[in-house]
């Protein structure tokens, strides 16, 4: 059990992993950034912009 995040419930239980926001999260593939930060790092995860 060493290194595993204890499992939050409730207020807090979901956040930006880069900034802290609570709003706007993407939380597909266990992703977990705000769509600000998960723009900004998109292209270097690998992700690729479709028209």
């Amino acid at each position: 059990m060493a290194g595993e995040q204890k499992k939050q419930y409730g207020r807090g239980a979901h956040e930006c992993q880069l900034c802290g926001r609570k709003q706007g999260l993407v939380r597909r593939y266990n992703i977990n950034f705000c769509r600000q930060c998960f723009r900004e790092w998109a292209h270097s995860m690998g992700f690729k912009k479709m028209n």
